[in-house]
């Protein structure tokens, strides 16, 4: 340990002789401007403002890691450490911190915080982790250069930071940059300009999700000229409006579309399927499960797809009773917890607003609700919980996030055990430390159908996002690549879709200026 504290001595007295032209200001600045992680804190934000999905995935990322990667440094490393700063001797008064840190020196918070930062943000996108790492590496240096910390404190939080950020993947794995790839291809017409597609566009989709900034209509007309567009307004049918839109799709021997959230693209899906359709997804919701699973999370991926004829098939998942009945699924079924809270989210939804309405529900069904009883293919069981998805989700803990493939023919079954005291704490306690397998109040497995009876004492079931009344038993099971949805073959750079988008939305804002005051 001698030897190793003599060469971050030697170092630290090499790096504060050397002589750099024109980096103390610039290096004094960055080090100041990474205080409290404002840096980054901004840099998530332009990430967020300006890019796409996994833009604002990285950004999430990017500051749960560095969250995590401060609260471990400041709470628990530098506490046990308790190692003197350098003495600024030798480093030219020039480069000094206005405002030196009392802290102690080992590990570097600040250079942990730009680690987890540029690790979290490059585990969702290498091409945005490639633009933030520079500016990790001079912060990380910059520790150094203004005399701070000693080189080895920065090696320490930089391991320390990237490691947290690593960390995030046992609860959280990165989703796949270019979904599904392997999976083979199907046929779909391919309609140059939207030539032939009929697209229902459901206007009132989305309530929780930040205003687009190009309303959702225009964009299509910017991407697909040809296309036919059928928007439902505040006081139309939905139903109605649907299926003239299908009906039209297969009348012209077509495609048909939908913008909308998980709710629109799982009645367009039924519609589609029935007709022989396939189906262009445009996402316009609050999450858009589906088509970020599928892989069109942008308007222009499936654009780029419909004018190519580039599709795939994939799954449906079917609810069916006895007397006929019949749910189908893209995403998830539920029965217990989740419908009662859906329920009452969309009870409170118009006064609170989407997101407030939910954490309101959350607490309240937390407190009030009770197990269901049922059987599970013959057996008796008592469940606070039982989620089926439409295929495999990951991560296989508690909080699946999403699917990388669409097509395997399973159900992902997920129960939460109501027979054992505290389960929904156990369950959540054993999520939170990774040891969810092990869990006595858990149980997952991957099967081709389930079979649920004895439903009589529960009112509601929840399919992806919407509520449905519950029938005595019922019959979960898979119809296999029964619908084809229009997905690109190659992933679309989304660096280049946010720069047309931000060109096409100053041309709308021109013309709505121009309208407004009577320029024709």
């Amino acid at each position: 340990m001698g030897a190793l504290g003599e060469l971050d001595h030697w170092l630290f007295t090499q790096v504060a002789g050397a002589r750099v032209p024109g980096a103390h200001p610039g290096l004094r600045r960055l080090s100041r401007s990474a205080d409290h992680g404002r840096l980054w804190l901004g840099a998530a934000a332009g990430l967020a403002l300006i890019g796409g999905h996994t833009a604002r995935r990285a950004a999430l990322r990017g500051v749960g890691s560095l969250a995590l990667a401060s609260l471990t440094v400041n709470t628990v490393v530098k506490a046990s450490a308790r190692r003197p700063r350098p003495l600024l001797d030798l480093v030219p008064t020039l480069r000094h911190l206005s405002r030196q840190p009392h802290t102690t020196s080992f590990p570097s918070g600040h250079s942990a915080s730009a680690a987890a930062f540029a690790t979290g943000v490059a585990l969702e996108s290498t091409r945005y982790g490639a633009l933030v790492a520079p500016v990790a590496a001079a912060v990380a240096f910059s520790r150094v250069y203004v005399g701070v910390h000693y080189p080895g404190d920065v090696l320490a939080g930089v391991a320390i930071g990237a490691g947290v950020a690593a960390l995030t993947c046992r609860w959280w794995p990165p989703r796949a940059a270019s979904p599904e790839r392997e999976r083979p291809t199907a046929d779909a017409p391919a309609l140059p300009r939207g030539e032939g597609l009929v697209v229902f566009v459901n206007s009132r989709a989305g309530t929780g999700a930040p205003a687009a900034p190009l309303p959702p209509a225009e964009r299509l007309r910017e991407l697909l000229p040809g296309a036919e567009l059928i928007e439902r307004g505040p006081d139309d049918d939905f139903t109605a409006l649907l299926a003239e839109a299908a009906d039209r799709a297969a009348a012209t021997g077509g495609a048909l579309g939908v913008c909308g959230g998980d709710g629109s693209v799982n009645a367009a899906a039924r519609a589609a399927a029935e007709r022989g359709l396939a189906l262009a997804v445009f996402p316009g919701g609050t999450l858009n499960h589906f088509a970020q699973d599928v892989g069109v999370p942008d308007f222009e991926d499936t654009a780029v797809a419909v004018a190519k004829g580039e599709a795939v098939a994939v799954d449906i998942g079917v609810a069916r009773s006895e007397a006929g009945q019949e749910v189908r699924f893209l995403n998830t079924f539920s029965i217990g917890l989740y419908p009662e809270l859906v329920q009452l989210r969309e009870h409170l939804e118009e006064r609170w607003g989407k997101w407030p309405a939910a954490a309101v529900a959350l607490v309240r069904v937390l407190r009030t609700a009770t197990p269901v009883e049922l059987s599970v293919n013959g057996r008796p069981r008592r469940l606070w919980l039982l989620f089926v998805g439409n295929g495999r989700y990951v991560p296989e803990g508690f909080a699946p996030a999403f699917r990388p493939r669409l097509d395997d023919g399973l159900l992902d079954v997920r129960l939460v055990d109501g027979d054992h005291r505290l389960a929904r704490t156990r369950v959540i306690a054993s999520a939170l430390v990774g040891a969810l397998h092990r869990s006595r109040v858990y149980g997952a497995e991957h099967v081709p159908w389930v079979r649920l009876e004895g439903l009589t004492g529960m009112d509601r079931l929840a399919y992806d996002g919407e509520v449905a009344p519950v029938p005595a038993e019922l019959t979960l099971e898979k119809e296999h690549r029964a619908l084809v949805v229009y997905r690109p073959a190659q992933p679309q750079d989304e660096l280049v879709q946010q720069a047309r988008l931000a060109a096409a939305t100053a041309r709308y804002r021109r013309r709505m200026r121009r309208s407004a005051t009577g320029d024709g």
